[in-house]
């Protein structure tokens, strides 16, 4: 009966021990880490997903990446390099590239509709990369990632690309007449990769 009494306590201590291993990987499986172990702290916010009740946890998107942020609006001249950012994607994102998309109408080209929003992205540019809700990226009112973003420089029109290296600095800003494309561009992406 004591042998009975010791293999069950044995059998009872390896379930322990399994439940505790399985639950340790599994937090550490959702835990965000940039290339040091730590989320970036000023791109640990909670955004809203464009056009829905969802959210983007940014923390989780961006760790351990390199992070294109775009400030973005559906009714520019430059719209179209929605198609370029996403074939920058595509191209880089299992490699290490994160790029998120903040609508903003800070200058008179964003519509007040998220689904005619959503549309312009999703649908008619194919954008799989996230999009949050729409910000303000300019002055004392912008939000804090784009004040962070602002040593770089201000947006001074729509689709500023700055380019955050894997540890948080902001390493590059690139003006709107700057392609997703452009040799510099792709150039910079790849030496943060």
């Amino acid at each position: 009966m004591s042998s009975l009494r010791r293999l069950a306590r044995t059998a009872t201590a390896s379930a322990a021990l399994l439940f505790a291993f399985s639950s340790l990987s599994a937090a550490q499986a959702q835990t965000p880490a940039d290339a040091d172990g730590a989320c970036i702290d000023w791109l640990d916010h909670d955004m809203g997903k464009l056009n829905s009740s969802e959210r983007h946890d940014l923390c989780a998107l961006t760790a351990g990446k390199a992070v294109l942020v775009v400030n973005t609006a559906s009714f520019c001249g430059f719209t179209p390099q929605f198609e370029g950012l996403e074939a920058l994607y595509q191209k880089y994102k299992d490699d290490g590239l994160m790029i998120v998309g903040f609508p903003s109408d800070d200058f008179n080209q964003e519509s007040n509709d998220a689904a005619e929003i959503a549309e312009v992205c999703f649908i008619n540019y194919g954008v799989s990369f996230p999009m949050t809700s729409v910000v303000k990226v300019k002055g004392a009112d912008a939000h804090p990632i784009f004040q962070k973003l602002h040593v770089q420089g201000e947006p001074q029109w729509n689709f500023n690309k700055y380019l955050v290296s894997k540890s948080g600095e902001v390493v590059a800003h690139y003006g709107s007449t700057v392609d997703p494309d452009s040799a510099t561009l792709i150039q910079a992406i790849e030496q943060q990769l």
